[in-house]
């Protein structure tokens, strides 16, 4: 039984994995060289709602087969969780923060702009963390 659960972890971490460099490193580029910029904006900005849960469903499902009965233990499940805890996070508290910012910048608001930057900024950084994170899970069932 914890080989298949193994199993379940390993396609669930390796799946966010490739889902999440997959978004960063062609997805979210090509939106922005292909389309006009106004419309790559309005466009990206109906994506990452998905984007977000879909990575926080995955991420979920990997804690919780690493942390019922996984032969990896609780770091891996902790950084699982902190992974899953940090897409909701941007989902439902850093992107519509985003959003206004971005929206009041639009009307000319430079205060708002510059708080665009910065929220923008803290979403990247929160998953490129994420993305070092999940990568250093993966290494990890490969290497035991």
């Amino acid at each position: 039984m914890r080989e298949a659960i193994d199993i379940v972890a390993v396609l669930s971490v390796g799946a966010l994995w490739g889902g999440m460099a997959f978004f960063a490193a062609i997805y979210a580029p090509l939106v922005f060289i292909k389309l006009d910029a106004a419309v790559a904006g309005q466009f990206i900005r109906q994506v990452f709602p998905v984007y977000y849960l879909a990575m926080g469903v995955t991420s979920a499902v990997a804690v919780a087969a690493i942390g019922t009965g996984s032969t990896h233990g609780g770091t891996d499940t902790a950084a699982m969780a902190l992974v899953c805890a940090g897409f909701w996070f941007a989902r439902h508290g850093l992107m519509p923060r985003i959003n206004r910012s971005r929206d009041a910048s639009r009307s000319g608001d430079a205060v708002a702009e510059r708080r665009f930057q910065r929220l923008h900024r803290v979403s990247v950084l929160i998953n490129g963390i994420q993305l070092i994170a999940v990568l250093v899970v993966l290494a990890r069932f490969v290497w035991k």
